[in-house]
């Protein structure tokens, strides 16, 4: 038997089948092809000592091919491996009754963001500028111009974002909202008024006022005498940034990356991680990287660079996207996942950061916390786990603060 972690990478791996006598369509979220289209999978939970959420693939054609099957018995939904016959309950979440209600703009919330785990997610701008070049130098792995506009809303307006944040808080339990956008000439500073961390200033600021949780940005980054932006959004709510610099090796990054690389380089994504780690503290910012394309050793090295640039290692399992320029590329060894994500945890662990302390669940990863099965516990790994633990407990107070809108009439109302 698979521990859970390890169904929960093999599944990110290889997909899932869904069995005809599956109800998916009536019992789970609508598979939503939303924002970079990474989250285009089937949501399912995977109980545990604490409940792994998974979107798992299951469009794609490599997981048409899968050993896994989701199947249902007596109302029960269970993944079987075919190759030894082991069933692993899961669980299948409901899909938010908000999703099918419209803004008072008569905009359908679910085009306008969606829930990825328990947080909740919205791409806030026009599609990423590097769609519109001739030729395209948009990321080889991304759909964000393929679906922003198409399965989503092409521009949000602010009044419909407080719309759907305060209905995901209200009956999706939801803490998190994350903001993302795509390029818009970060590196030109005479183009400032489009940057991504501008667009992102008044929706922080309207969500912060209005709906209150924790509110993250991920903007391609601005170069350093433009970093007064991050001030900006911080003193606007922003609790957490997140960098795309999606891999480590320098030629997988030119060569996959070439938007990136040729407008803001791989340098300015630590520089900027480095700066707002500083301003936020350690592990409220982190560093988001791809595995299973470039050589794992090039993969462990972002790790290290991330958490020595105080940040915390967000890595994403590579999934070939359908419309994406790399469909048609295989999908990563689970066992070299497993190394990486063994890598992952040490890693953290050596560095002290804490994980897994806030009420808040990713669909799109395998998270930190969930990676300490990975490895044989020991006293090190007890005590870290005893460190996590207490964390969690003591940021209580701080989780149901944070809750609150900030405005005193807004709090009042809420």
């Amino acid at each position: 038997m698979l521990k859970p972690v390890e169904l929960e990478i093999e599944l990110f791996c290889r997909g899932m089948r869904i069995a005809e006598s599956c109800h998916t369509a009536e019992d789970g979220r609508r598979i939503s092809r939303t924002r970079a289209g990474l989250g285009s999978g089937l949501e399912i939970v995977i109980p545990a000592p604490k409940p792994i959420w998974v979107n798992v693939p299951v469009v794609e054609p490599f997981a048409l091919r899968s050993p896994f099957v989701l199947d249902i018995s007596a109302g029960r939904y269970f993944v079987n491996d075919t190759r030894d016959g082991a069933d692993y309950d899961v669980t299948i979440p409901p899909e938010p009754a908000w999703y099918s209600r419209n803004t008072s703009a008569d905009v359908p919330m679910s085009r306008v963001g969606v829930l990825q785990g328990n947080y909740l997610g919205i791409y806030i701008s026009n599609r990423c500028l590097y769609w519109s070049w001739s030729p395209s130098l948009a990321c080889k792995f991304c759909t964000t111009g393929k679906n922003v506009g198409a399965a989503e809303e092409s521009r949000k307006r602010i009044t419909d974002v407080v719309e759907v944040a305060m209905a995901a808080r209200d009956e999706s339990n939801c803490i998190f909202t994350h903001f993302n956008t795509g390029y818009h000439y970060e590196d030109k500073a005479d183009r400032e008024v489009i940057h991504g961390l501008r667009q992102a200033q008044p929706f922080v600021r309207a969500v912060r006022t209005h709906v209150g949780g924790f509110i993250g940005v991920q903007a391609v980054p601005v170069p350093r005498n433009s970093y007064y932006e991050y001030d900006e959004l911080i003193a606007a709510g922003t609790d957490h940034f997140s960098f795309c610099y999606e891999f480590e090796d320098p030629e997988v990054f030119a060569r996959l990356c070439p938007g990136k690389a040729q407008t803001v380089g791989q340098h300015a994504f630590f520089e900027a991680m480095e700066y707002t780690s500083r301003k936020l503290g350690r592990g409220r910012v982190s560093g988001e990287i791809i595995a299973g394309v470039e050589p794992i050793e090039a993969t462990k090295r972002g790790i290290d660079r991330i958490v020595n640039a105080g940040a915390f290692p967000t890595v994403c399992i590579f999934r070939p996207t359908l419309g994406s320029e790399m469909e048609e590329v295989a999908p990563p060894d689970p066992d070299a996942m497993k190394e990486v994500f063994t890598h992952l945890h040490q890693t953290c662990r050596r560095a002290g950061l804490p994980v897994g302390i806030l009420p808040i669940e990713v669909s799109l990863v395998v998270q930190p916390e969930e990676t300490a099965d990975l490895m044989s516990p020991n006293i090190a790994s007890d005590l870290y786990a005893l460190k996590n633990s207490a964390l969690r407990q003591l940021a209580r107070p701080y989780v149901a603060w944070k809750r609150r809108p900030r405005g005193s009439r807004a709090a009042a109302m809420a």
